[in-house]
């Protein structure tokens, strides 16, 4: 059962950033999966029970959703091999990543977030999401107000297309979700203290709940795209 994160999970990482070598992490493995990878693992075994509410088919097995320790580094000018924080993704299992959905959490050093979004541009659903936009842009605007993510201090962030032209019929509290291109809403200034006790799993439990709505509308636009083949 998670009780939350150890100052010794950030003193690894801390450890690692300026220790970034093989045989460094080799000597200092077992004090990883003591200190890191064990309570990573416990987090998301004590949210994959709601994960599954929200989505039956999301993967929840610890060892498919944490990322890996090692970086790739074959297309990076930075060669150090190992990250200095990690991340967890609850997602589709075996959903293609360049057009995943999915839920993530990510704790390091000098940074803790949580959210929901799609891992690349996903052109194709956020056009579908358009399109219901201008459909009924009153009925969409009633769809997000309910969900009070501004109220949770969950914002939308991530690029937007600077050319594209806004529709008149779009309001301006649209105005941003209509344009975006890289999609995510994601915990806007988060405590960090949260992250020492066991209180941290269930705010994400609940944030992610209450981005629930929004997940099952873009997840519908996805699997839509999936089913035709991106045609």
């Amino acid at each position: 059962m998670f009780s939350g994160f150890s100052e010794e999970t950030i003193q690894f990482f801390l450890d690692l950033k300026f220790n970034n070598y093989t045989d460094y992490f080799h000597q200092q493995h077992d004090r990883y999966i003591e200190t890191v990878q064990k309570p990573f693992y416990e987090m998301i075994e004590d949210l994959g029970p709601a994960m599954l509410k929200i989505d039956p088919e999301m993967e929840v097995r610890p060892y498919k959703c944490l990322s890996r320790i090692h970086r790739d580094t074959r297309f990076s000018r930075d060669k150090s091999p190992y990250r200095d924080h990690l991340w967890f993704l609850f997602r589709k299992a075996a959903e293609p990543r360049d057009r995943s959905l999915f839920y993530y959490f990510e704790l390091g050093p000098d940074r803790l977030s949580w959210g929901m979004g799609f891992w690349n541009e996903n052109r194709e659903a956020l056009d579908i999401f358009r399109k219901r936009m201008r459909a009924n842009p009153e009925g969409m605007l009633a769809f997000l107000n309910d969900l009070e993510l501004e109220k949770r201090h969950l914002l939308l962030g991530g690029s937007v297309h600077k050319k594209m032209a806004l529709p008149p019929e779009i309001p301006e509290r649209l105005k941003r979700w209509y344009l975006a291109k890289d999609f995510y809403i994601g915990k806007w200034m988060p405590d960090y203290r949260q992250v020492y006790t066991e209180k941290i799993c269930g705010t994400v439990r609940k944030d992610f709940q209450a981005m629930a709505p929004l997940y099952r509308l873009l997840r519908g636009y996805a699997d839509e795209i999936l089913q035709t083949g991106g045609e």
